[in-house]
């Protein structure tokens, strides 16, 4: 079975302002077959600073994530990214395979290719270095 590149997030919502609008484009994302939800889990921290985690199935909008949503997620990471967490803030751990890049990982590995580092740009920085790129003629 290919495999494609598994990735991972923790997305923080600050005083636990979370709309749910990311629950229709994960879901889009899944329906194309760009990605593959691995494990999810929400979790936050209430005003004593005690860390709560909480199912995709509670969380509104997202109990129609189609996701084998489930078992990579330990009680250790929840704790590693509770502890980013300020009281009363929340926060999302997601782990996904991008589904589109698996035939191209697949062609890594047979060309006896092995990953040394890869990371996300944050958009803070990207954004602003592709802003002073001149412009395509």
């Amino acid at each position: 079975m290919t495999i494609g590149p598994v990735e991972y997030i923790v997305v923080a919502f600050p005083g636990n302002e979370f709309t749910g609008e990311i629950a229709p484009e994960l879901i889009a994302l899944i329906e194309s077959g760009k990605i593959r939800i691995l494990d999810l889990i929400f979790i936050g921290k209430n005003a004593n600073g005690d860390t709560v985690s909480f199912e995709v199935e509670d969380i509104p909008g997202f109990a129609d994530v189609d996701a084998d949503v489930g078992g990579l997620i330990s009680p250790e990471d929840i704790e590693h990214a509770a502890g980013r967490l300020e009281p009363n803030m929340s926060a999302a751990l997601l782990i996904w395979e991008d589904l589109w890049a698996a035939p191209f990982a697949e062609a890594l590995r047979n060309s006896g290719g092995v990953l040394v580092e890869g990371a996300r740009i944050p958009h803070e920085i990207i954004s602003p270095a592709l802003q002073t790129l001149p412009s395509a003629v």
